[in-house]
């Protein structure tokens, strides 16, 4: 199983539109994030966890084929507003969404056109599907268990695959929900910054703390700020075992 990181950056992206930081003004491609998103992919397989505002940008580095399902944490812009941009694939048949209730719901009211009755000619053809945390489900040769996390007071999905887990915008999780993610060997977990608490999201320590917690034997932190610092710099303030991640990185599962 491959996984591409389509975008590492959180919901103003990096650089921020404005800002002269360091970080915004860095020339390393790696401070250079887009909003999250992952590809999960086997040779059969191809699987989109969230379809954000920058998805053609991030889908047009990639080959051109079939996306057989997109994973849908929660229905936040940065994580759905690019999803009128999958027409092209549309070719290849209707493209399954899978959400919780409440994204499914923010979906139909972000995209009415998209499920009207009598649909304008060329809007994606979606198949909306409504999934639950802790039911497992498979799409194609991919088995995939969503995880109910909080997104501050918003109960959001991440999403587990055998060994490898998807986490983004977590602020906490239930203890029931963390026991789904047991043993997981490479997690990738949101994390804004080291320092200045966030309501809705994790700091650094928290995350390392969560994939300690789970045993995890690799942690790659996505979902991160201009705040964070510089990529390089960042890395060296983490734990042997955690890295940032960074826009077009590859991971074999």
């Amino acid at each position: 199983m491959r996984i591409t990181f389509l975008g590492t950056g959180t919901s103003c992206g990096v650089p921020v539109i404005g800002c002269q930081c360091d970080v915004c003004t860095s020339g390393d491609a790696k401070d250079q994030r887009l909003r999250c998103s992952i590809l999960v992919e086997t040779d059969d397989t191809r699987i989109l966890v969230d379809c954000g505002p920058d998805f053609r940008q991030q889908i047009l580095r990639q080959p051109f084929r079939r996306i057989d399902g997109i994973l849908v944490t929660h229905s936040h812009y940065d994580h759905v507003g690019g999803m009128d941009d999958i027409r092209p694939y549309c070719q290849f048949g209707e493209i399954n969404v899978y959400a919780d209730h409440e994204a499914c719901r923010g979906m139909l009211q972000m995209l009415p056109y998209c499920f009207a009755k009598n649909r304008y000619p060329g809007v994606p053809a979606i198949g909306l599907h409504e999934i639950k945390a802790g039911t497992p489900m498979t799409i194609g040769d991919i088995d995939i268990l969503p995880v109910r996390v909080m997104h501050g007071q918003l109960p959001i999905l991440g999403y587990r695959f055998g060994r490898f887990a998807y986490v983004t915008d977590m602020k906490t999780i239930d203890d029931n929900q963390a026991e789904l993610l047991v043993g997981v060997e490479v997690l990738v977990v949101n994390a804004l910054r080291f320092d200045k608490p966030h309501h809705a999201h994790q700091l650094v320590d928290d995350a390392v703390a969560f994939a300690r917690r789970l045993g995890a034997r690799r942690t790659l932190i996505t979902h991160v700020c201009h705040d964070i610092g510089l990529h390089d710099d960042a890395n060296r303030r983490m734990p042997n075992d955690v890295e940032l991640a960074y826009d077009g990185q590859q991971l074999f599962i």
